[in-house]
């Protein structure tokens, strides 16, 4: 089978084109504008795998868009534009890639008659969940310009089940985690930040609660669903392993060696919702369940930042991260 993987390069999209390679014979196309959280080096081990290939593309470019779709069975759809802070500092972008270029993605799938196209989505489409868990049939209630764009290609990908027949599912996972992740997310920028002796940002309160699920659980939840989810459906993907942002911060500083005088306590975000939570029921229909511990991947992508200063200085000294 051939896979088109939008977003290839980026960080979850990465990790899953190595999952499908390593667990498939699959054939995977990266299709990635590489905007600045896309990077080349990202996938650049990849490059000698016969089944690998790498198309610089923009989703919002139709005809680069259909000439990458020859061929293809099965679209994983994960380019977006996908930081909360940058999102309420210049929606604009945030609209046009996640909704008008969704809609290309879908509108080129279905005049290639692919046979599934896989939208991924996140938690955050549900918005704040004071207790209990939002299951896949909860109403949408986004809470910034990046999670209401989410929300809206959502619909976009399942109007195109329902109005054309095209055979979509979509995914809506918790907070991923884990290797070649932007250093200007939570955790790498918390332990990029320590290894460099430098404090780490912790917004308001740091009482907000968030699930960790290690990425590497997410793509195997998402190479299931391409294979056997049912089309026109929602599957939640979470680990169960709900933190507040200040007991994460505790225990990057626990592996790290470091202590809470590095904590430097910044002013809380616009509109930051206080938690997500998702009810993972209907996936576990398929058989999946998460595969790792959180203090395990947690050490783990501790020891990936650490043995891999190649990658995240570069891009952290070129965006400013640090300061975030």
């Amino acid at each position: 089978m051939r896979q088109l993987v939008t977003g290839g390069a980026g960080f979850i999209g990465s990790n899953y084109v190595r999952h499908v390679l390593s667990s498939s014979d699959d054939h995977v196309v990266v299709y990635d504008a590489l905007t600045y959280a896309g990077n080349r080096s990202t996938v650049r081990d990849l490059e000698d795998d016969p089944r690998f290939s790498f198309v610089h593309g923009d989703i919002c470019d139709p005809a680069a868009m259909r000439a990458a779709l020859r061929g293809v069975h099965t679209v994983v759809h994960f380019a977006a534009e996908s930081h909360v802070d940058n999102s309420i500092a210049g929606p604009d972008v945030f609209i046009a890639t996640n909704c008008s270029g969704t809609n290309v993605v879908l509108r080129c799938a279905l005049e290639a008659g692919v046979s599934r196209v896989v939208h991924v989505s996140t938690d955050e489409v549900y918005g704040s969940v004071p207790e209990g868990s939002s299951t896949e049939g909860d109403r949408l209630d986004p809470r910034s310009p990046y999670s209401a764009s989410k929300a809206g290609s959502d619909l976009i990908a399942l109007s195109y089940h329902s109005t054309y027949g095209l055979p979509v599912v979509v995914t809506r996972s918790s907070n991923n985690f884990g290797p070649w992740q932007y250093p200007e997310k939570v955790i790498p920028l918390f332990v990029t930040n320590l290894l460099d002796g430098l404090p780490v940002p912790l917004y308001g309160d740091g009482m907000n609660m968030r699930d960790w699920c290690p990425v590497s659980d997410n793509c195997a939840a998402i190479d299931l669903v391409s294979r056997e989810g049912e089309v026109g459906s929602i599957y939640n993907i979470g680990a169960g392993n709900e933190l507040s942002n200040r007991e994460l911060t505790e225990r990057i500083l626990a592996l790290l060696g470091a202590d809470e005088s590095m904590i430097r306590p910044v002013a809380d975000r616009l509109g930051h919702d206080r938690r997500y939570s998702v009810d993972t029921s209907r996936i576990a229909t398929l058989g999946w369940e998460p595969s790792r511990d959180l203090d395990s991947a947690l050490a783990d992508a501790v020891a990936w930042y650490r043995a891999n200063r190649w990658w995240w200085e570069p891009l952290k000294s070129r965006t400013g991260a640090a300061t975030r």
